[in-house]
């Protein structure tokens, strides 16, 4: 008999949620065959199994939140899949049972973006660990707490030590920590305390803003109700977006600029890019007229380290694009953009744009953007005000294109198709002038293709 338990995920995940359990009691199982559907903050994927045998006991369910380490089934007559070499990827069979979070033995994790390895290959990678399963991780100092809590404290500074846990076996809730964050900053003095809003002013040091969610009333004095679980990546959007909201002071300029041209030569290699396998939009073209504003202007494409007090500037262009879908917005990470053609980009666009509504995005899809663009055409919308997805510090925001009369050299109206560009940045790290120049590059590379060929 030997156990099976859920891999490590990739960095900064300590958790997900269980979607389907694609196996039963009794079943005979096979390496790399899928054995539950999860959803983690970035994407949904199968984990695979690493050993073959039959399926004496199921540990999780659909709707279960788990966490790595954890066990997820028991086999009987197993056979270990080929391990990663012991230096890269440490066997969970080294880890000793209930030790303390820091002496846990864990597979590496690369953090450089481009060293972190495929999703398939970390999970590929599992043991059949005789580990006690646990879902709290405890200290020596016998704390309870999840990974996700021990995270969020770590991100606010606050030592657990500090927290009591208002759980069972004291075990520490992130409303625990929160609270105990509250009273600290409480004691602090003269600008402590919250807002009404719930912000309270973050950690020394930690930049963090805490939010206390508002007590809702009860709706059934008015009428029906119905209540619906956000789905894991709603609530990673939610979060994601109170923080970067809450964090960052964001600065939106707004601009026009003339597509006409660019739309008559959508319309006239739109059938090459179709044949390729690709979907000529506007996006396309945005896109790489994005990717050599960024290496004109790097500015844009740099990410604050507020720790260090340094910016980061990167020598690769890869661009984040929102992608709409049924289960919420998704943002894969084009890359490479600079070094792409028009016709490369629709096909990679459009395959990336069909994984995501598709559910097929991996782990590492949505890792590695230095910029983000949001196009809101196709749905009507003209100029919004799109949040800073961190640790980036620009967004640009594109609506529908709309024919306008415009006052010519010669002082005739002539019809031009004028597309709305919204672009926050985030005013810590870019002054308006900055923005205004790099949406001003902007521009005008799209009234003049020549300048992609001369500067890009």
């Amino acid at each position: 008999m030997a156990e099976f338990i859920l891999p490590e995920l990739g960095e900064d995940i300590d958790e997900a949620d269980v979607l389907k359990v694609l196996v039963a009691e009794g079943d005979t199982i096979a390496i790399e065959q899928p054995l539950i559907e999860i959803e983690t903050e970035k994407a949904a994927l199968d984990v695979p199994s690493s050993v073959v045998g039959v399926v004496t006991q199921i540990y999780v369910s659909e709707g279960d939140t788990i966490q790595p380490g954890q066990l997820i089934l028991t086999v009987s007559e197993v056979a270990s899949a080929a391990a990663a070499p012991a230096s890269e990827t440490p066997s969970p069979e080294a880890a000793p049972k209930a030790a303390p979070e820091a002496e846990v033995a864990k597979p590496t994790v690369a953090t450089e973006v481009e060293a972190t390895p495929e999703p398939e290959a970390a999970l590929a990678a599992m043991g059949t660990a005789e580990v006690e399963p646990s879902p709290v991780v405890t200290e020596a100092q016998a704390i309870f707490a999840s990974p996700a809590v021990r995270k969020f404290a770590r991100e606010i500074g606050l030592d657990l030590g500090e927290v009591s846990g208002s759980g069972p076996s004291g075990r520490i809730s992130e409303k625990d920590v929160k609270q105990q964050a509250r009273r600290l900053m409480e004691g602090l003095g003269s600008g402590g305390g919250t807002s009404e809003a719930g912000l309270a002013p973050g950690a020394a040091g930690g930049g963090s803003i805490l939010y206390e969610p508002r007590e809702l009333p009860d709706f059934t004095q008015f009428g029906g109700v119905r209540r619906e679980r956000l789905s894991r990546l709603r609530r990673t959007v939610a979060r994601n977006m109170t923080q970067a909201w809450s964090e960052i002071p964001h600065v939106t300029l707004q601009r026009s600029a003339d597509i006409t041209e660019m739309e008559e030569l959508r319309r006239r290699y739109k059938d090459d890019a179709k044949a390729a396998g690709g979907n000529l939009t506007i996006s396309v073209f945005i896109l790489k007229i994005l990717a050599a504003a960024l290496k004109a202007q790097p500015l844009l494409g740099t990410s604050l380290d507020m720790e260090t007090h340094e910016l980061i500037y990167k020598d690769y262009v890869n661009i984040g694009v929102a992608v709409d879908t049924e289960r919420g917005l998704m943002v894969p990470a084009i890359r490479n953009v600079d070094g792409k053609n028009i016709i490369e980009l629709s096909v990679e666009l459009n395959e990336m744009a069909e994984r995501a509504r598709t559910n097929k995005l991996t782990l590492d899809d949505s890792r590695g953007s230095m910029f983000t663009l949001t196009n809101l055409g196709s749905l009507s919308t003209g100029y919004f005000s799109p949040i800073i997805n961190p640790p980036e510090v620009g967004v640009l925001g594109v609506g529908r294109a709309q024919w306008t009369p415009v006052l010519d050299a010669n002082k005739e109206w002539e019809p031009r198709l004028l597309m709305p560009m919204s672009l926050s940045h985030d005013h810590r790290v870019v002054d308006g002038a900055d923005g205004a120049r790099f949406m001003q590059w902007i521009v005008d590379a799209i009234d003049n293709p020549m300048l992609l060929a001369l500067e890009g």
